[in-house]
Formats: structure tokens, C-alpha cells, sequence
């Protein structure tokens, strides 16, 4: 922890301390967000004390916006951000477009954004998760529960994009992620099950009552689950398709009704 009257140095030497790798950096926006000294006092010992640096500054930068961001809320990836360029592709103007497991409602504010009238929905198990994306997106598009329990009936059938970076870690694994992913994130958001396909096997098993014809369910996965979710998809009776990037070290399974 810093004392309230000390240098920008000074904040870079305490984040040093932490093991924060872009220390100079993290102090800039640390004090460009602080808007008094005890303020910035705060802010550092919430970082050096292993809090997500997006949790502390309360944003993220993603796919070109600034996404609300709260303490307990899972922090968007940039790999994430395949996702979203995978699902603009799919999306025509006017399209009805669900983000599923929504969190803070990154990916589906990017989407809607890029896509001209799009009609956007967002639903996530995690009350927490829901009020932080109604920051983000039209609050009353924002639905709390448990997958497609959570939407309105009338989007049944309707849905031309159905997007979800749902999680996909596997449950032996959760303890070697980085700390502050482990502790600050809610683990739910994480936690995959055995193979980290729990929530995947879900998302497919239902899609299909939800896409319109010529609708596309998108799901972010490893790149080892990949074929495994393409089987799935296949089996639930849609086309799948697996895309990968090596810019975002990011792969995307699509299943698509026929």
C-alpha cells in the first residue's frame, strides 16, 4: 500500500512489489483514475492486494469500447474478442442476437454495436454479473437465470446469432489459473466441469429450439475441446464448424441450423 502523498514512482515501486508485470503502465491509469490522494491509496492497495486492475479502475477496453466493469464480475478477455468478430460476420442488419452467460455484457455490446439495428438480449445465471451488464446494455434486455430458462418465450425460434463465451476451464485446473482469476472472479464463470464442456453440452442441447432457420450458435472453447463441441453440435442436428486464430489464441465453434 502506498501512502496518500506519494509519487507516481512510488505507485510503480508497490505494483513492482505485487508482481505486476506492466507496473508503469498500471500506475499511469491508476492515477489518471484517482481523483484525490486517499483515492489513489485505494485504488493501489485494492491492485497490490491481487484485485483484477479492470475491477479496480472499473472498465475494460474491448473489441474498441469501454465495458462497465464490477468487483465479482468476470473480466473479458481479449481472446474473446475472435468471438465477437466471428459472430459480426453471421449477424445481418436487424438480427435477433442473444449474448448467453453474458457477464458484464461485453460481447454482446460489441456485436449490437457493429451490427446496424441489431435486437440484442442478454442473460446470465449470476445476479451479480446481470446488474453490471445492464450498465452496458438496455437494462430491460437483461434477463437473470439459468441458460434458456432466462429468455422471454417470444424469442423462441427467433434468434438469428446466439453467442456465449460460456465457461470452458476444467474443475482440476481452476487452481493453476493466475490469482487474481481464481479469487476475484466468480469461479462459476470459470469452472467448466471435469472436461470444462458442463455449460457447453447444455448451450447445444437447447440451441436449436431457439435459432431461426439459418441461425448460428457460437461458442468460444480450447482449442483441444474443439472437436468435441463439433461433435456435439453435430449430434443436437446442427451444422458445426470450428475456426481458429493465432492472433487472439482463440478458437470458435459454430453449429448452424439448417
Amino acid at each position: 500500500m502506498v501512502s496518500a502523498h506519494r509519487t507516481h514512482a512510488d505507485v510503480v515501486s508497490a505494483l513492482r512489489a505485487a508482481g505486476c508485470v506492466f507496473a508503469e503502465e498500471e500506475a499511469q491509469l491508476l492515477v489518471e483514475a484517482a481523483r484525490t490522494p486517499s483515492d489513489l491509496e485505494r485504488l493501489v492497495a485494492r491492485r497490490v492486494s491481487g484485485e483484477p486492475l479492470e475491477q479496480v479502475l472499473g472498465h475494460v477496453f474491448f473489441h474498441g469500447r469501454r465495458i462497465a466493469v464490477r468487483p465479482g464480475v468476470f473480466v473479458p478477455r481479449r481472446r474473446t474478442e475472435y468471438l465477437v468478430d466471428c459472430a459480426i460476420e453471421l449477424a445481418r442488419p436487424g438480427a435477433v442476437i442473444v449474448d448467453m452467460c453474458c457477464g458484464c455484457g461485453a460481447v454482446g455490446s460489441a456485436v449490437a454495436t457493429a451490427v446496424g439495428a441489431a435486437e440484442i438480449y442478454a442473460a446470465d445465471i449470476d445476479p451479480v454479473a446481470t446488474a453490471c451488464a445492464r450498465l452496458n446494455l438496455p437494462s430491460y434486455r437483461v434477463f437473470d437465470g439459468d441458460l434458456f430458462d432466462a429468455l422471454p418465450a417470444t424469442l423462441r425460434g427467433r434468434v438469428d446469432v446466439l453467442v456465449a463465451n460460456a465457461p470452458y476451464v476444467p474443475s482440476g485446473v481452476i487452481g493453476s489459473m493466475p490469482r487474481e482469476a481464481r479469487c476475484s472472479e466468480p469461479r462459476r464463470a470459470l469452472d467448466g466441469g471435469p472436461d470444462g464442456l458442463d455449460v457447453h453440452r447444455r448451450l447445444v442441447a437447447g440451441a436449436i429450439r431457439w435459432l431461426t432457420g439459418g441461425g448460428s450458435l457460437l461458442v468460444e472453447s480450447a482449442a483441444a475441446q474443439a472437436p468435441v463441441v463439433e461433435g456435439l453440435i453435430a449430434r443436437a442436428g446442427l451444422d458445426p464448424a470450428a475456426r481458429r486464430s493465432e492472433e487472439f489464441d482463440a478458437t470458435v465453434v459454430i453449429g448452424t441450423r439448417r
